[in-house]
């Protein structure tokens, strides 16, 4: 790599580490940087995934405050994650790259629409659990569980926009506020990085220079992140994520 483009990277990792702890798709920041230098679409695919780990945990010790009484919550959404990561990453490997490119941007377009309604399907839920009796269920029960493991599927093909089709289908089918759901979120995704960049250094080669600017930059904009994303309002950070995944939507579209 040139200074520039050594630079750039470094730049895009912060950039992802930010707002996929915020967020989400910071994938989207960081995969077109490494084609612009010349990776090809595998190696800057594995590459990026192993190197935003160190964001997303930074990301989730950020939000260490949220996640206080989560744990059962988390080890059990943390498995599905892992199924569908490792499912993921090997799906990489065995389809053609455009396998997804239809279907992702209709994924993330109806994820933004259940994050718009997510208060008003909140209240629904919770009117019919009230005239039923129904306890609301701490995990979100098997629908969230088989949910959030389709949704890793994909995280661990690509990554891009994960975090908000996590923060969708938590904010339907959970009880809890958005920043307690966004920590979840951070520690979900760093589940699918980790256990599909652990299955890809078996399997993949990687571009070990990508894969360090990416790791320190994520790392620092994770703890960015977590410093801008815990001070949002509830409205504000269903505001973002709309404007995020609206890009997203765009970008994918046009690539």
């Amino acid at each position: 790599m040139t200074t520039w483009e050594i630079l750039a990277v470094f730049v895009a990792g912060i950039s992802a580490g930010t707002i996929n702890t915020i967020v989400g798709s910071g994938t989207l920041i960081t995969f077109p940087v490494l084609l612009a230098t010349g990776l090809p679409p595998v190696t800057a695919t594995v590459s990026n995934a192993l190197g935003l780990i160190p964001g997303s945990v930074s990301g989730a010790i950020g939000y260490r405050v949220e996640l206080a009484g989560q744990g059962r919550r988390v080890l059990k959404l943390a498995i599905g994650a892992l199924i569908g990561g490792l499912t993921g990453a090997t799906l990489l490997l065995a389809l053609p790259s455009t396998a997804f490119e239809t279907i992702v941007p209709i994924l993330v377009a109806l994820a933004l629409v259940l994050v718009i309604l997510q208060p008003r399907i909140s209240k629904a839920v919770q009117r019919r659990r009230e005239h039923t009796g129904t306890p609301a269920r701490p995990d979100g029960g098997p629908l969230l569980f088989v949910g959030l493991m389709l949704a890793s599927i994909y995280g661990g093909y690509f990554t891009a926009a994960q975090g908000i089709i996590y923060l969708s289908l938590m904010g339907m089918l959970l009880d809890d506020t958005m920043q307690r759901l966004n920590a979840v979120k951070n520690v979900l995704a760093a589940v699918v990085n980790s256990i599909a960049a652990l299955f890809f250094l078996f399997v993949a080669d990687f571009d070990w220079t990508a894969v360090a600017l990416i790791a320190v930059g994520s790392a620092l904009g994770g703890q960015i992140g977590a410093k801008i994303g815990r001070r949002l309002s509830p409205t504000v950070l269903r505001i973002l994520i709309v404007a995020v995944g609206t890009v997203a939507i765009v970008q994918l579209m046009l690539r």
